[in-house]
């Protein structure tokens, strides 16, 4: 009779959807399970180990993903090969004309010579980290072979490093750029998550620039007069219109009567087809805005000087229907007008700046003059009122400045006598307004 102690002890089995795990020949230990696939399928993997208890665990944690809805990765290729496939197929059809160039450059410049050579499903934070630390340290003229190139080499090339690096605002946007191609890499179940979201690059400061005071403004608009595009700058500078918007106007956009103007779409230069009219730059930028008596006069001027153009150049006139046009009636190119801005900046006597901070001068006066930051929101197109509030913090500072100054100068007025008596009956005098 056998007793219990003596019945040889039977092998423990694992639960069902457990997996299975047993030692290969070569003495590794292999674990197989069936997980999650793309497509709600179901794929059965293999992982390995050097002992039972490592295989183990990394099946139980692909298992666990798999049990949180994650699908296993499909994709087989390197980050570079993903990359390409992304701005060709997907890229593509989802960035303006303008914007999909300055990808491709970011790609083929940062991306894919520093993490190109690794797996798409390999890659990792700390990867993205280390990638970003080492671009940010790394003198872009030595490793772009930019000295190289010239004529002359006075820098890397010639043994004297210039230290060319990248600023935080560039750094920043080829994190941005990596986080949009992993993203949509996530949203086709390549891979399981997108690990550039964990690496933080920090917050670049603004770019700094110096709009005109009112002063300026004002010596600026005396010296565009008897100018052929005075409307144009004037209307820049009363409106705060980007370049882009001002040249793709049209005059069936405009309502003199009623003083209004449809902002509807932007005249750029592209690569591929030149001057292109293309959409606004977001949906918030698509506004009416409301024009100033001095605007509309101006336009009513302009408009019938084109009227006299038109005329004198006859059949050879082309109607495309933009307001600001060349004297040949074809549309304006951004860059010969910023050549114009700039001679008008000489000619007025003042400093160089940007035609684009002709926008920034309109928002700054207006706070000075104490209008809402959501009436220039709408006024700019900004599509949220936090963007209207980051650019121009340095003028709200200001403001806050002022309004400090004013109540200390409250503070500081006629101070509260005491009464005659002293008795306390009488209530005390009030104090002076402050207006």
């Amino acid at each position: 009779m056998t007793t219990p102690r003596s019945t040889p002890s039977r092998r423990r089995t694992r639960a069902n959807g457990d997996g299975t795990v047993y030692q290969r020949k070569d003495g590794r230990w292999e674990a197989a399970g069936y997980v999650l696939a793309p497509g709600n399928t179901r794929k059965r993997i293999r992982v390995y180990g050097t002992t039972r208890k490592e295989a183990l665990a990394k099946l139980t944690e692909k298992i666990a993903a798999s049990n949180r809805g994650l699908p296993v990765p499909s994709a087989q290729g390197s980050v570079a090969a993903y990359l390409t496939y992304w701005l060709e197929n997907v890229a593509v059809h989802h960035l303006r004309e303008n914007t999909h160039p300055r990808y491709t450059a970011c790609v083929h410049r940062y991306l894919i010579p520093g993490l190109g050579k690794k797996k798409l499903t390999k890659l990792t934070a700390k990867d993205v980290r280390t990638w970003l630390n080492q671009l940010r340290t790394t003198c872009q003229c030595c490793t772009r072979r930019i000295d190289t190139r010239r004529d002359q080499p006075r820098c890397c090339a010639a043994g004297q490093c210039c230290r060319k690096l990248l600023s935080p605002l560039t750094l920043t946007y080829i994190h941005s750029v990596l986080k949009s191609a992993l993203e949509h890499a996530v949203r086709e179940e390549e891979i399981p998550r997108n690990v550039a979201r964990n690496v933080r690059t920090g917050t670049p400061r603004p770019r700094r620039f110096e709009p005109l005071t009112a002063d300026e403004a004002r010596q600026f608009l005396a010296a565009t007069r008897g100018h052929r595009l005075h409307a144009l700058f004037e209307l820049a500078l009363h409106t705060g219109l980007r370049k882009g918007e001002l040249l793709g106007l049209h005059w069936e956009d405009l309502d003199l009567d009623a003083g209004t103007a449809a902002i509807r779409r932007t005249l750029q230069r592209t690569s591929a087809g030149g001057l292109t009219t293309l959409p606004t730059k977001t949906r918030a930028s698509e506004r009416r805005i409301a024009l100033p008596a001095r605007c509309l006069h101006s336009l009513k001027l302009h408009r019938e000087q084109q009227q006299r153009e038109r005329e004198a150049a006859g059949t050879s006139w082309q109607r495309s229907g933009h307001v600001f046009v060349t004297v040949q009636s074809g549309p304006i190119d951004p860059t010969n007008l910023s050549r114009a801005f700039a001679t008008l900046l000489r000619k007025a006597g003042l400093r160089r700046i940007r035609f684009h901070d002709l926008r920034h001068s309109t928002a700054t006066l207006l706070l000075e003059q104490g209008v809402e930051l959501v009436v220039i929101k709408e006024l700019l197109g900004h599509a949220h009122i936090g963007v209207t509030a980051t650019v121009y913090a340095h003028v709200r500072l200001r403001l806050q400045r002022d309004a400090i100054d004013t109540l200390s100068t409250a503070l500081d007025g006629p101070t509260i006598t005491e009464t005659a008596n002293g008795d306390g009956d009488e209530a005390p005098p009030c104090a002076t307004l402050v207006r």
